[in-house]
């Protein structure tokens, strides 16, 4: 008998458990909301915003405000300086390092015991427990998983305290029994040189008999390229004959697919997208056939939305969130959290769709603001101002107008930033205005940072310039010439770009 059909027994019980989805979302949603706010009431949080006298989610939401990280900054801070009962009981020592604000360049976000287990491990529990109920006949844990993981390090020197990536917080306290059916061996997973650890897993992984790949898109594509290097092989099934699924999350996965298609050709093989955030574990996708994701109702994340048309937080006024059982299908939303790691009425940042509320699934349609996160490095438009200001600075150059886009992956797991530049004074040297910006923007951005070092998955930034009067031209043709219309400054997309680029030939 195989280890998989044996180990699938474990995962029975909660295959049954998430058929509730289907019908009983509000009451599960419900039960979760008065699970957090009894557990924080005695919290300073939770003595401050009244918690002992919270009914419900009509009160919840009198006595709580919608949150920032701006907003919950200084209590974070209080936290990682082993404070206890702040935002959430007893003292948390793990913290996710994220991107910036457009005060910080890194955010740091709390994960707490009952975050750790209930959602992140959670959420991965149940996207494999997914899986399996899909695939009657996989061998998932007939052999090994390699799973991608960050780095992390001490948190202000405390005692067991952690500060880093999320997926190197969930490798390190990970049950040690997981680790007799992943790979590559913890020491590797959380090296931080990524081109030594990109090396290494190639040369562990290429040994076993992997099944299954959990990470990034781009990340995996990188080591995956090295042990297609390594192998001397053409595909990757010739290197693992019994691949048989790539759990995949942190960016969109369409933009990779073709290239993944190319490399493993196995007719067996499966892609299941997840959303796991340093926030939080929120949806996987349940059925290959619809790119839309279950949203995880049960576990420790109270949903909200806010509905993101012109009238709503304008002219000073706090914004108004819907909770998950007012969504609508088709509606453009803002995503709010609260969490069992204290995050209360947290807004992420991420922009959600829903396409059924029956059960409740939905597709993520980008961030609340403008900004390029092809390969992980959650670039916003104050990252792309602030490199700007400090380039034309150095080198006395005044920008006009701009738009950048990522140009993504070749077979060589190749990639970069394209910017298009209108200068109304150009730099007498357009190199050294892009090493100057590149550089900035690693300085500001800890993700961007990442993804650049030593240009293993993101190589070195491109200008192009353009012609005079080119993004006006661009605009009349598109009858937003005029008013408030302005061309996009980044873009996950190519398209606003490659119209520009056709107009400036």
């Amino acid at each position: 008998m195989s280890v998989t059909r044996i180990v699938r027994k474990v995962f029975e019980p909660r295959m049954r458990e998430l058929e509730k989805h289907l019908n009983e979302g509000m009451a599960l949603q419900q039960a979760v909301l008065r699970r957090l706010v009894a557990r924080a009431e005695d919290t300073e949080y939770g003595r401050n915003h009244l918690f002992n006298s919270c009914k419900g989610y009509e009160d919840f939401v009198k006595r709580v405000p919608v949150n920032t990280y701006e907003n919950l900054k200084k209590d974070i801070d209080r936290m990682r300086h082993g404070e206890r009962d702040v935002l959430w009981p007893g003292r948390v020592k793990w913290f996710a390092k994220s991107s910036g604000t457009t005060a910080d360049k890194s955010k740091f976000i709390p994960v707490s015991h009952e975050g750790l287990h209930h959602i992140h491990y959670g959420g991965s529990f149940d996207s494999v427990a997914l899986y399996l109920k899909e695939h009657p006949r996989s061998r998932l844990f007939d052999g090994r998983a390699l799973i991608l993981g960050g780095s992390h390090a001490p948190n202000y020197n405390l005692p067991g305290s952690l500060v880093g990536d999320l997926s190197a917080i969930l490798i390190e306290n990970i049950n040690p029994l997981a680790n007799l059916v992943r790979v590559p061996k913890k020491q590797t997973a959380l090296l931080s040189d990524f081109e030594v650890k990109r090396d290494r897993i190639a040369r562990e992984a290429m040994k076993k008999n992997v099944t299954n790949l959990s990470g990034v898109p781009s990340w995996m594509f990188s080591v995956l390229s090295r042990v297609m290097e390594l192998s001397g092989k053409t595909h990757l099934e010739e290197v693992w004959p019994n691949i048989e699924v790539f759990f995949h999350g942190g960016v969109a996965f369409t933009p990779y697919r073709e290239q993944y298609e190319r490399l493993i050709t196995s007719p067996s093989m499966h892609y299941m997208e997840t959303y796991n955030a340093s926030e939080g574990f929120f949806g996987v996708q349940d059925d290959p056939s619809d790119k839309a994701m279950l949203l995880l109702l049960d576990h420790d994340v109270f949903y909200e939305f806010i509905p993101l048309d012109s009238a709503n937080g304008q002219d000073g006024e706090a914004k108004t969130a819907v909770p998950l059982w007012a969504v609508e299908k088709g509606k453009n939303y803002a995503m709010v959290i609260s969490t069992s790691c204290g995050l209360w009425r947290y807004e992420i940042g991420d922009t959600v769709m829903f396409t059924s509320t029956n059960p409740y699934k939905f597709i993520i349609t980008g961030r609340t603001k403008h900004f390029i996160n092809a390969f992980g490095e959650e670039l916003i438009v104050d990252n792309a101002e602030q490199g700007l200001a400090h380039a034309c600075h150095e080198t006395g150059a005044e920008v006009r107008e701009y738009t950048a886009a990522p140009v993504f992956m070749d077979n060589h797991a190749k990639c970069r930033h394209q910017w298009l530049i209108e200068f109304s004074k150009r730099p007498a040297d357009l190199q050294l205005f892009a090493s100057l910006l590149d550089k900035h923007l690693q300085e500001i951005n800890s993700d961007y940072e990442a993804k650049r070092y030593k240009d293993i998955t993101l190589q070195p930034l491109e200008i192009v310039e353009a012609r005079q009067d080119l993004f006006n031209d661009w605009l009349k043709q598109h009858g937003k010439l005029g008013g408030q219309h302005k061309v996009p400054r980044l873009s996950n997309s190519r398209d606003t770009i490659e119209q520009l680029l056709q107009l400036n030939q």
